[in-house]
C-alpha cells in the first residue's frame, strides 16, 4: 500500500518497565530471547506491505536506533523505509515531546509526501499479529475518518485501558480512561462467546492524512487517548475496528514477564513459527545454541547460548547466554549477553573470583528476569526467598514478585536474594 504511511511511537520515560529501561527505551527492551519490542510493529507493517515506517522517539534512545539502522535496511529498489525521527528544537519549540498527540503534531511537516492519503499510528511497545490491510480495507469501506482499533478484553482488564463505547454501526460515542469499576463502564459491553467484554482501546489509529492535520490544528490535546480520540466523535466520523486476535500491552513488568513466558508454552499466544507471517530483527549469524547434558521443558533458546549440565523449565534463554554446571532456571527470562567473555577478560575486570559474565555453577534462579551482560557468581540463590512484593536494591528490584538483575550487574558467589 503505496497510500500509506505508518508512524511508530516510541513511548516515553518507560517507568513502569523500569529498570529494563534504565539503559534503553521501551520499544528497545528484549523480547523472547532475540528480538526486541519495536521489531512486533515493524514486522506487523512489512508484512502487511506497508514499507514506509517512521519511528517517533526521544528518551534513551541509542540503543534503539542502533537496532533500527542494522536490522531494517530495505532494498533501495523496494521504496521503502524504516526511519528513526527523534525530537527536535526548532524555532517554534524547544520541548520535548509531551505526549503521542503532541510527537505526532511536531513531526508532520516530514510527513510531506503528497501520495499519503492515511496515516496509521501504533505503539512501540506491545505483543500482536495483525494484517493491518484488514484496518484499511476497514477504515475505507466504513468511509471513516478516524478509525480506532479495539480488542475485547474481560472485566478485569478495563482499569488498564482505555474502553470505548460504541453504536449500532460501531461508531465510537462514548470513552473511559482507565474506569476503577464496572460501573463506570455500564451499558458499554459487547457479548463474546455469551460473556461480557469490553472494547479496550489498543492505542492503533488510522487517519485519513487530511483530517489528522486538521485535527491536530484544531485540538491542542498532546495524547491521542486521552484527548484527540474523544474529542473528535462528535466532530468526525470515528470508528472501532474490532481484533479479534492475541494482543498485549506491555506496558508493566508483569505484563512483559507473562507475555514472554506464554511464547515457551506447547501452543503459544502468539506463533512465532508462521513462515507466511515472520517476525523480523537484526540478523546476528551466530552460531547454534550448544547444551551438553541438560534438561529443557518450555524453553526458548536463543542463537550463540552455551549451557553446560544445567536443568531449564519454562524460561527465555537469549543470545550469547553462558550457563554452568548444575544450575537451575525456572520461570525465568536471561536475556544474555551482548559479547562472548574469555577467562582472560574476566580477569582483566577484576570481578569476584570465579565469577564470569553469564550464570555460573550450582545456581538457582525462579521467577526472575535478568537483563543483558549480568555476571552471576557460583552458588548464588535468586529465589525472592522472603516473598517480598516490592522492593529497591542496590543492583536489583523486586516488582509483582519478580526479581530483576539490572544489566551489566555482578553478583558475588553465594549470594542469596
Amino acid at each position: 500500500m503505496k497510500n500509506v504511511l505508518c508512524v511508530i511511537l516510541g513511548g516515553g520515560q518507560g517507568s513502569r518497565l523500569y529498570p529494563l529501561t534504565k539503559y534503553r527505551s521501551k520499544p528497545a527492551v528484549p523480547l523472547a530471547g532475540k528480538f526486541r519490542l519495536i521489531d512486533v510493529p515493524i514486522s506487523n507493517c512489512l508484512n502487511s506491505n506497508m514499507r514506509e515506517i517512521y519511528i517517533l522517539t526521544q528518551f534513551n534512545s541509542e540503543s534503539l536506533n542502533k537496532h533500527i539502522s542494522r536490522a531494517y535496511k530495505l532494498d533501495g529498489f523496494a521504496r521503502g523505509f524504516v526511519e528513526m525521527m527523534a525530537a527536535e528544537q526548532t524555532m517554534n519549540t524547544t520541548d520535548w515531546f509531551q505526549g503521542t498527540a503532541d510527537a505526532v503534531r511536531r513531526c508532520l511537516r516530514h510527513f510531506n509526501d503528497p501520495k499519503i492519503d492515511y496515516i496509521i499510528i501504533l505503539s512501540g511497545d506491545q505483543l500482536y499479529k495483525m494484517d493491518l490491510k484488514e484496518l484499511m480495507n476497514f477504515h475505507i469501506e466504513q468511509g471513516s475518518d478516524i478509525t480506532v482499533s479495539c480488542c475485547p478484553v474481560t472485566e478485569d482488564k478495563i482499569s488498564g485501558l482505555g474502553i470505548m463505547g460504541t453504536d449500532g454501526n460501531k461508531r465510537l460515542t462514548r470513552f473511559v480512561e482507565k474506569p476503577q469499576s464496572v460501573k463506570d463502564v455500564a451499558g458499554m459491553h459487547i457479548m463474546r462467546d455469551g460473556k461480557k467484554h469490553y472494547l479496550g482501546s489498543m492505542g492503533i489509529y488510522c487517519f485519513n492524512t487530511k483530517i489528522l492535520r486538521k485535527v491536530l490544528t484544531e485540538d491542542a490535546s498532546i495524547d491521542f487517548g486521552r484527548g484527540i480520540i474523544p474529542n473528535a466523535f462528535n466532530r468526525y466520523k470515528t470508528d472501532a475496528y474490532i481484533f479479534e486476535g492475541y494482543w498485549s500491552d506491555i506496558g508493566t513488568i508483569e505484563s512483559f514477564y507473562e507475555a514472554n513466558l506464554d511464547l515457551a508454552e506447547t501452543v503459544p499466544v502468539l506463533n512465532l513459527y508462521d513462515k507466511e507471517w515472520p517476525y523480523f530483527t537484526h540478523p546476528r549469524y551466530l552460531s547454534p545454541a550448544k547444551m551438553q547434558d541438560t534438561h529443557v521443558d518450555k524453553t526458548l533458546i536463543s542463537e550463540g547460548a552455551i549451557i553446560e549440565g544445567a536443568t531449564l523449565t519454562r524460561s527465555i534463554i537469549g543470545l550469547r547466554s553462558f550457563i554452568q554446571k548444575e544450575t537451575e532456571i525456572s520461570e525465568s527470562i536471561i536475556m544474555g549477553s551482548d559479547y562472548y567473555e574469555t577467562e582472560d577478560e574476566a580477569k582483566v575486570k577484576k570481578l569476584p573470583q570465579n565469577v564470569r559474565l553469564g550464570i555460573g555453577k550450582n545456581c538457582i534462579i525462579k521467577r526472575a528476569i535478568l537483563d543483558k551482560n549480568v555476571s552471576i557468581g557460583n552458588n548464588v540463590k535468586i529465589i525472592n526467598k522472603k516473598k517480598i512484593d516490592d522492593y529497591e536494591g542496590e543492583f536489583y528490584c523486586i516488582k509483582n514478585g519478580i526479581v530483576i538483575i539490572e544489566k551489566n550487574a555482578v553478583i558475588p558467589p553465594g549470594t542469596v536474594i
